[in-house]
């Protein structure tokens, strides 16, 4: 069975809303609010060699997919599988992006036998989803010294209670802390 792990910029107070640009009154957050240490993006590399297939929310794909596949960085994304869990795209034009129309198509990625992570990044509502239907093994968290104070947040506000295993930890100059955590089930 495959891993499947959320990757977040996180807030102090929970937001995952914006955080390289958007609509939140605080868009940028992670670059206006607090000094760049790129020591504090290594786990943003390791991600792209460990995954083995990028999932997206709707809305991060249409946010992603019109920049990602220009920029050198995401070489690697951009030659992964790409799924998009969403029940109004139909013609992806991302290249290797499928559609799929929900989770149960998700648990069934997760059942395959290819090799790889599967990595979400952003995709606040497909990860409360995930969450509430059991499919999230791990948490990749990058959590800026920021509190927002509204927007849209990692963990609903009636999610079940869930337990958490610290894997990796570690703080960096500009505040932001590494947080890795396991889902105990």
């Amino acid at each position: 069975m495959r891993t499947l792990i959320v990757s977040e910029f996180i807030t102090l107070d929970g937001v995952v809303d914006s955080p390289g640009g958007g609509d939140h009154p605080h868009a940028g957050w992670t670059f206006k609010d607090v000094e760049f240490d790129e020591a504090a993006y290594e786990i943003k590399g390791r991600e792209q060699e460990e995954a083995g297939c990028l999932l997206l929310g709707r809305q991060s794909y249409d946010e992603f997919a019109p920049v990602w596949p220009s920029m050198d960085e995401f070489a690697e994304y951009n030659a992964m599988p790409k799924y998009v869990v969403s029940s109004t795209l139909t013609d992806p034009e991302w290249t290797h992006t499928t559609v799929l129309r929900g989770l149960d198509e998700v648990a069934a990625l997760k059942e395959s036998d290819e090799p790889g992570t599967i990595l979400v990044h952003a995709s606040a509502r497909l990860a409360q989803g995930l969450a509430a239907a059991g499919l999230v093994d791990r948490y990749h968290l990058l959590v800026f010294p920021v509190v927002l104070g509204s927007g849209k947040r990692l963990f609903s506000s009636d999610a079940a209670k869930t337990r958490f295993t610290l894997t990796e930890h570690a703080a960096y100059a500009n505040g932001v802390q590494l947080t890795v955590l396991d889902v105990v089930r």
